[in-house]
């Protein structure tokens, strides 16, 4: 833990009074008071996370970092794990969602091996397998607290070793909608029933499992609700605690995260419990389509940028989210103001 409280002591809070400043400029542009919506408020975000009025916004990665889950055992998942290994040969490739959306956003894809159950051929990715997958958490631990620090340690370091404007957190993990509803449940305190969806698309019988197999691990590992590296080391993923590790390396280099669905926003749950100024520094990309998405954004205090019944993960929502907040920056460093323009202002 002397490394990671290392790390988190790095952070501080937002600039909030640069907002005003930003707010300033937007009024003064050629539009009523507040007709951008959220925009202007994406705008806002991006001054107050990077500390200046004019934020930098052109260079975005996305991280799509993959694990496994002993948990898959239980019947929890329509895939077999040997997906994910395949999968992320597939965005090596080029040839997954995220990579189309990620050119089109023009961001990069950072693939990682967090801990893919088998090793992967060839190049592309960036390895830091913790281990072959985790264990099956409905008998133990699914990691050990070692483990789980290293995970969140590595993703910080992912974030500090790169340099971007905007990071965009993804996910691949055949059984990971099962750990993050288990971590979304014990940190909310709503039943497993109400935050537990059908993942890759489990039937009726697969989805009793599914909820089974949550609160047996519960039951067995009796994580504390307040504790991050507990609920992580207990019923988490290496995927999910790289992806807290991403948030908060994003927010020690002053730089906004976008976080993607369902898995991600597990992630920024277990960053959000690390330290309290994490949750300026991220924004959730869209509401998944998985059962319990929206509960876990109202308990977060976060309203997603876009609801287009997504629930693939990789970080494909994050990528669409990215080209709005694109948007948002260009209308802010050049849409004309009143003055430049010579179009009257609103009759005061």
């Amino acid at each position: 833990m002397k490394e990671l409280n290392k790390y988190l002591k790095e952070i501080k809070p937002v600039d909030k009074n640069v907002a005003q400043e930003v707010q300033k400029r937007l009024d003064n542009q050629t539009k009523p008071l507040g007709s951008l919506g959220r925009l202007e408020e994406l705008t806002r975000i991006m001054a107050m996370v990077q500390g200046t009025p004019e934020p930098a916004y052109e260079k975005k990665v996305i991280f799509t970092l993959a694990g496994d889950h002993g948990v898959v055992e239980e019947g929890v998942s329509a895939y077999p794990q040997s997906v994910t290994a395949q999968m992320v040969l597939n965005f090596v490739n080029g040839g997954a969602a995220v990579n189309v959306l990620a050119r089109h956003a023009g961001a990069d894809v950072v693939v990682v091996d967090m801990g893919v159950a088998e090793d992967i051929p060839g190049k592309g990715f960036i390895n830091r397998k913790i281990d072959y997958g985790t264990k099956n958490f409905t008998k133990g631990p699914a990691m050990t607290r070692e483990q789980a620090e290293k995970a969140i340690c590595t993703g910080i370091e992912l974030a500090l070793d790169h340099d971007f404007d905007i990071l965009a957190t993804g996910d691949m993990g055949i059984g990971n909608t099962t750990p993050s509803s288990a971590i979304a449940a014990l940190v909310t305190g709503l039943e497993v029933e109400q935050i537990t969806g059908r993942g890759t698309g489990i039937d009726d019988e697969g989805l009793k499992k599914k909820i089974a197999a949550i609160k047996r691990g519960i039951e067995v590992n009796k994580p504390d609700p307040k504790d991050a590296i507990d609920i992580l080391y207990k019923v988490g993923g290496y995927e999910i605690g790289g992806i807290a590790g991403l948030i908060i390396g994003s927010a020690i280099k002053r730089k906004l995260a976008v976080v993607d669905g369902f898995i991600s926003t597990a992630g920024a749950i277990i960053a959000s419990l690390l330290h309290p100024e994490i949750k300026d520094y991220y924004v959730l990309s869209h509401l998944s389509a998985e059962n319990g998405h929206d509960k876990i954004s109202e308990y977060l205090g976060k309203k997603p940028i876009l609801d287009l019944n997504l629930r693939l993960g990789e970080g494909t929502g994050a990528a669409l989210a990215m080209e709005i907040i694109d948007a948002a920056m260009h209308l802010y460093y050049e849409m004309a103001t009143f003055d430049q323009a010579g179009v009257d202002k609103k009759i005061e």
